[in-house]
C-alpha cells in the first residue's frame, strides 16, 4: 500500500508498506493491505512502517489518518 507522511510545511514520507502501526487515542492500531476505508484520530506516540527491507519510525504529536483503497495519508 502506499503511505504518505504529511506536516503542514512538508512531505516526511512517501513510499510503499506492508504494516503501518499508528498511536491511536485509544491505543495502538495497525493498518494492512486492504484494509477497509477509515478515517482516525492519532495521539501522541510512535508512528512506524514496515515494508519488504525497510522499517521506519516517526515520533507524532497527534494527528489523523485516512485510509482509502490502499493508500494511506497521515496528517500530522
Amino acid at each position: 500500500m502506499n503511505v504518505e507522511i504529511l506536516t503542514a510545511d512538508k512531505t516526511l514520507f512517501t513510499g510503499e508498506a506492508d504494516v503501518v502501526t499508528l498511536p491511536g487515542v485509544n491505543g495502538s492500531f495497525q493498518i494492512l493491505n486492504g484494509h477497509a476505508p477509515m478515517i482516525a484520530n492519532l495521539a501522541k506516540g510512535k508512528l512506524s512502517i514496515k515494508g519488504n527491507s525497510n522499517a521506519e519510525s516517526f515520533e507524532v504529536n497527534g494527528g489523523l489518518v485516512e485510509v482509502l483503497k490502499d493508500k494511506v495519508v497521515v496528517l500530522v
